[in-house]
């Protein structure tokens, strides 16, 4: 005899970690294949099972975040434990290979500027036409020149970083040597580079690329 489908529900919640992202529609696809229902119905069985659980107290520590994300926390001397955020913003935004983080950000972790940028910005497929805010998650969102993928995500990003290197506030006196280490650590490709940055960013990026090829030399 099949479990029920609250208790495969239950079972599925368990499986994940205190403050990790829950998915209904994760549940739901689980669920379907396991009693060979199709997508519709297994969302509607998953949809009841959750709200039998939470209106029942069922499992205590379960929270409801958004539609189709709950989570679970646990109580500590400060109160409870939230939803992680960047686990959150990655499965929204940057997993898997659909985007990267961008601006003042990267320049920071690459040692460029000590300043702590004010916004956080993603590059992403999810995004549309334009940028904007994602208040509820903290981070700004916009298009990136071309569609993100496993193989091009590290190129974008760095060309990114040379498109606002002249904007930004630089602390070190020899920046295109720390993007020429940078390039050799990614092991990334000066050929593969050039022809991004030819066809999708503007001149002064593909000059501030030349500079930064001049440079292989100083990396050790």
């Amino acid at each position: 005899m099949k479990k029920t489908y609250t208790t495969f529900v239950c079972e599925q919640i368990q499986k994940v970690p205190a403050g990790i992202p829950i998915y209904t529609g994760r549940i739901s696809k689980s669920m379907a294949l396991a009693y060979n229902l199709n997508e519709k119905d297994a969302a509607a069985a998953v949809a009841v099972a959750i709200k039998r659980v939470m209106d029942g107290g069922m499992m205590p520590e379960l929270r409801y975040y958004q539609k189709g994300v709950y989570y679970r926390t646990v109580i500590t001397p400060f109160g409870e434990t939230g939803i992680n955020k960047e686990r959150l913003i990655a499965d929204k935004y940057l997993l898997p290979d659909i985007g990267y983080e961008t601006g003042l950000t990267i320049l920071h972790h690459m040692g460029l500027t000590s300043q702590i940028p004010r916004e956080r910005i993603i590059a992403t497929n999810a995004a549309r036409e334009c940028m904007r805010t994602d208040k509820k998650l903290g981070v700004v969102i916009r298009p990136p020149k071309i569609p993100v993928t496993a193989e091009n995500k590290d190129y974008l990003q760095l060309l990114d970083a040379l498109e606002i290197l002249a904007k930004a506030p630089v602390d070190d006196q020899h920046p295109y040597e720390i993007i020429a280490e940078h390039i050799q650590r990614r092991g990334l490709q000066y050929k593969t580079l050039l022809s991004i940055a030819d066809q999708y960013y503007n001149r002064n990026t593909v000059l501030c690329l030349a500079h930064t090829a001049s440079m292989k030399g100083n990396v050790q």
